[in-house]
């Protein structure tokens, strides 16, 4: 009689351990299905743009120099005496904070730069063109040594940065002063499967002020959008879709099922076993 009651008491247990576990499957399911659930289509990129044949001109805005833009000049003319040109242009290995033609002129915190013999220049704001004109009427004020000068201009510093649903987010340099949206999201090996091109962000600082543009890589109206040339310093955000978070809902429900097995089963050895 007391070996059929502890029998009973085994089948007990072990029926009570089955049944904790079919209710943690069954509590799993709705949710991984839920979870699976049919998504609606993402656009692709252009997805709204028509073979129109006709060709239209390209537009490419210039930048503006901004605070902490790291900036090239190097002056040149037609005098005879090159020793004239090095008195306007930065040595190599000199002294100073921004010794080094490699190291460049900064844009302080005030939108100017301090040049060689001419003196502070407020340069934010101003094009490259336009502040080579600068740079030009400052040295025709000062100086009648230059013969017709020639200033040239280049950033040292371009990047933008890739945050959010790509492959390869991060800070990027661009040697070539000019990238597109479209470009800028290749080099980060392209939008990932989670995430929006119909809503990336563009955040961009100019003339002091911050603003956040929206813009939709599906759209025909892409390449008239003023993010779509990006300028120096730009942050391009792509944020994640639905079902990206639908995945880590699902994921977490899996977890918490694989743990509630994983103890079942525990107990279950333990009770063999003692």
């Amino acid at each position: 009689m007391r070996l059929m009651l502890i029998f009973a008491d085994q089948i007990s247990i072990k029926d009570t351990l089955m049944k904790l576990t079919r209710t943690v499957l069954l509590l799993a399911i709705p949710f991984y299905f839920i979870s699976c659930s049919t998504q609606k289509t993402l656009p692709n990129y252009l997805e709204q743009v028509k073979d129109t044949g006709d060709k239209k001109e390209v537009i490419i805005p210039e930048l503006r120099i901004q605070k902490n833009d790291n900036l090239s000049i190097q002056i040149y003319s037609a005098s005879v005496d090159p020793r004239v040109d090095e008195l306007y242009n930065l040595r190599s290995g000199g002294a100073g904070s921004q010794a080094g033609a490699s190291a460049g002129f900064l844009v302080d915190g005030h939108g100017n730069i301090e040049y060689p013999r001419i003196g502070i220049i407020h340069a934010e704001g101003l094009t490259k063109i336009e502040l080579a004109d600068v740079i030009k009427r400052r040295i025709n004020e000062k100086d009648s040594v230059l013969t017709d000068p020639s200033v040239i201009i280049r950033f040292l510093n371009f990047k933008i940065s890739i945050l959010g649903e790509v492959k390869a987010p991060g800070v990027m340099n661009i040697p070539a002063e000019r990238v597109t949206i479209l470009e800028a999201i290749g080099l980060a090996g392209d939008v990932t499967e989670f995430g929006l091109k119909d809503q990336v962000k563009v955040l961009r600082e100019a003339n002091g002020k911050r603003e956040i543009g929206i813009v939709d890589l599906s759209s025909d109206s892409l390449f008239f959008s003023p993010y779509y040339n990006l300028m120096q310093n730009d942050v391009v955000m792509v944020a994640p879709t639905k079902k990206k978070a639908k995945q880590v809902e699902q994921n977490l429900v899996l977890q918490r099922v694989s743990l509630g097995l994983s103890i079942v089963t525990a107990i279950a050895l333990l009770y063999n076993l003692f």
